[in-house]
């Protein structure tokens, strides 16, 4: 490959934020495997901090995987003593996941690592160029997330006035 072809594919704001959100992810990978969990077990955490009571269907669509895959990381989480399900009480198929108070040092862990791992990146950076930073990408996953949902209205919208045909 070419020097100016090499130069442009490192300066691609896309392949570099992917390069970037693969070594974040590698990074907690090792952190989280230093406490005997796994980075999506930790994931799992974080979630329920944020969204407490999440069903197991919604947790897999929110990490991207398979529901059963989110069921065995919840069977995990659930023998260490972290994670409960509950039942619904609207409907007795679907099981509700809540924290218990042992997974409080955990995530207390998750959120100390974060941090230093935030110092870490913005070190040598104003707070203004990370401020921007975080708004650009905040600005893209909003494009992101409202250009999936006017699409699969419309999508929506174009089979049902198919369907009537």
């Amino acid at each position: 490959q070419s020097v100016p072809a090499m130069v442009a594919f490192d300066n691609n704001l896309f392949f570099v934020l992917h390069d970037v959100a693969r070594l974040l992810r590698t990074r907690f990978d090792q952190r989280a495997r230093a406490y005997g969990m796994t980075r999506a077990q930790w994931v799992i955490l974080v979630r329920l901090q944020r969204q407490p009571g999440l069903c197991q269907s919604d947790m897999a669509s929110i990490c991207e995987v398979e529901p059963i895959t989110v069921a065995r990381l919840v069977d995990r989480l659930e023998a260490s003593g972290l994670v409960e399900r509950r039942a619904d009480p609207t409907d007795r198929r679907v099981h509700r996941l809540h924290l218990l108070p042992a997974a409080e040092p955990v995530l207390a862990e998750i959120a100390r690592y974060r941090d230093q791992v935030c110092e870490e990146l913005s070190e040598g950076l104003a707070p203004e160029t990370w401020a921007a930073a975080l708004d650009v990408l905040l600005n893209i996953k909003d494009k992101l997330t409202t250009d999936n949902k006017e699409k699969a209205t419309a999508e929506g919208t174009k089979a049902h006035a198919g369907a009537g045909d």
